[in-house]
């Protein structure tokens, strides 16, 4: 019996540690860890998700330095059909821009909103309205 609770645990850290990382925050990480954990392994999956999600969404949240640099940049918006949403890949067609003293983030406007891209994937980290 312990060894089922153990193995659901470990199966529910690595789902809530999945959906930490789409959704890159702290809140969010908890939520979805508590979600995905309850669902497998019961109360004590949902605490242990909840705790496992949150630590995984804290550790990869963007310095709010970043977000300040680029709010006052000017860029010009470019309006595409696909998804904007964290987690997708913006299309190639969109000019990614340095972003000012962090050269591990990129960002563009898109659809009049700023958002920060892992620049390698082009995955979209962070939406900022």
């Amino acid at each position: 019996m312990k060894k089922h609770i153990a193995v659901s645990l470990i199966a529910a850290s690595l789902f809530a540690s999945g959906a930490a990382f789409a959704q890159s925050t702290t809140a969010t990480g908890a939520a979805n860890g508590a979600r995905a954990g309850g669902e497998v392994g019961g109360p004590v999956g949902e605490i242990v998700g909840g705790t496992v999600g949150a630590a995984v969404g804290a550790g990869l949240e963007i310095p709010s330095a970043v977000i300040t640099s680029i709010q006052g940049e000017r860029a010009p918006s470019v309006t595409v059909r696909e998804r904007v949403v964290v987690g997708e890949p913006l299309p190639p067609t969109v000019e990614l821009r340095p972003v000012p003293n962090y050269t591990e983030y990129r960002y563009a406007l898109v659809n009049d909103r700023r958002v920060i891209v892992e620049p390698r994937t082009r995955k979209i980290i962070k939406i900022i309205d």
